[in-house]
């Protein structure tokens, strides 16, 4: 009995011969980009890019999001983040700041097993997730609220009139398109749109902001896993043995697991293509080095260690929008309730702009500082609102609001001021109208939540 004979006997309903065609196809010297348009088009889909995608959908609008990756998820599953900071009020038991699709998100989760850990305290409740977990959350809730979703695709041109985008064009390896849409949000996290369309835009005037590269590990014990003192101390004692640029180090562990995440690197983050690519792979290069300490460090813990995956080069701060007001550290540390804020953080002052650490200024346990709409408002455009780590403030207010918490508090203020503004302009908007549509996110305060594992 011949190969194909056994093949056919074993699986009968694939007998027959198989299709041998093709045709010889050649790229038109005049193809078009394929045009498509919509109400709100949402470019980036991290945390909040996909909260200002469904918050738009659920008004009724029709949404296409964009993404530069072959996945959703932006740096939250890409970069393997592995925490929502900024969630909660501080304390160990804090009250919740952001709601939403934070809550979906955070009830869905919380359901399936070992997909999420509260940390609590003693200064910030932090929640630990499983990064697939939330990559099929992601493209599960995209799908069920019908949104339109173009991935791989990079913004290639803008076509504004005077203060409006008109058309923004992206490249795919599959061809071109135009998406015009009445309004745009900017997730892009690199403000790529309102510097595409050639609005202001500002960078860091100091020092560069690092970024991080997380790598994740199996295998290890979690009962002797080393405080985070004791790896900074061996860090600053064994760093330059091993090569180590930073010197301190996060480990984020489920219970249960046997996984890290760790943030263990410090990776410069420049906006120079070539530069970018180069610094892609020093970071893992850096990660690998981390990952060697740990193993013979701390033996006990990481000694039977795996790399289970690298994340994409996690990025900090690199380019964000001038907008109409400009969030400053003084307001940050007053807790100054901007007339237009639309959500709200109690994360630490986190800026990492040394090689080897950072500053982390923490605040008192009643503490609360607001994002205002202007941030997110580029003050020369009607119909871009930014939402994420590309909003205007200065360098160090942003190191305390670029957080996933207050963003997908600004992707919601985001999806609500466009949704109002609807052909007119974003900074005419009836702000009393937004502030109840987002008032959960400003005001609400539940009793203490109950502990949680």
């Amino acid at each position: 009995m011949g190969i194909s004979d056994a093949a056919q006997n074993e699986h009968p309903e694939s007998a027959g011969n198989p299709e041998t065609g093709t045709r010889s196809v050649r790229r038109a010297a005049n193809a078009r980009a394929q045009k498509i348009g919509c109400d709100i088009c949402v470019i980036g889909s991290g945390a909040a890019g996909i909260s200002a995608a469904i918050e738009a959908a659920r008004l009724g609008r029709k949404v296409i999001l964009v993404d530069g990756l072959p996945a959703l998820g932006g740096q939250a599953v890409n970069s393997i983040i592995g925490t929502y900071c900024g969630l909660y009020s501080n304390g160990a038991y804090g009250y919740q700041f952001t709601h939403g699709v934070a809550d979906d998100i955070l009830n869905d989760l919380g359901k399936l097993d070992k997909a999420l850990y509260y940390r609590h305290g003693p200064v910030t409740t932090v929640v630990y997730y499983d990064e697939i977990a939330l990559s099929r959350w992601v493209e599960t809730n995209v799908q069920k609220h019908g949104i339109t979703v173009l991935l791989g695709a990079f913004l290639r041109n803008v076509e504004r009139d005077g203060r409006r985008i008109k058309s923004a064009e992206f490249a795919t390896r599959y061809g071109d398109v135009i998406i015009e849409a009445t309004g745009y949000v900017d997730a892009s996290g690199d403000a790529a749109l309102t510097w595409q369309a050639g609005f202001e835009c500002r960078e860091s005037a100091g020092h560069p902001v690092y970024g991080t590269q997380m790598v994740v590990v199996e295998n290890i014990v979690e009962d002797k896993h080393p405080t985070r003192d004791e790896m900074r101390i061996r860090m600053e004692e064994k760093g330059d043995e091993y090569g180590l640029m930073r010197r301190n180090a996060v480990s984020f562990v489920i219970p249960g697991r046997r996984v890290a995440a760790l943030n263990i690197t410090h990776t410069e983050t420049p906006l120079e293509p070539f530069a970018m690519s180069k610094s892609a792979l020093d970071g893992k290069n850096q990660a690998d080095l981390a990952v060697h300490f740990l193993r013979k460090e701390f033996p006990e813990c990481f000694g039977d260690c795996k790399v289970r995956a690298y994340g994409n080069p996690g990025i900090r701060q690199t380019r964000w929008i001038a907008g109409r007001h400009q969030l400053t550290l003084d307001e940050v540390r007053s807790g100054f309730r901007h007339p237009d804020a639309i959500g709200r953080t109690a994360w630490p002052v986190e800026l990492h702009d040394t090689d080897k650490g950072y500053v982390w200024q923490s605040f008192p346990i009643d503490h609360v500082h607001y994002v205002p709409l202007g941030s997110l408002i580029p003050h020369e455009c009607d119909n871009i609102v930014a939402a994420g780590r590309c909003i205007d403030a200065d360098l160090a207010a942003l190191s305390s609001v670029r957080v996933m918490g207050p963003c997908m508090a600004m992707g919601a203020a985001a999806a609500h001021a466009l949704d109002l503004a609807g052909s007119g302009s974003v900074h005419q908007i009836d702000i009393a109208a937004l502030q109840k549509r987002v008032g959960d996110n400003l005001d609400r305060k539940d009793a203490p939540w109950e502990i949680r594992p």
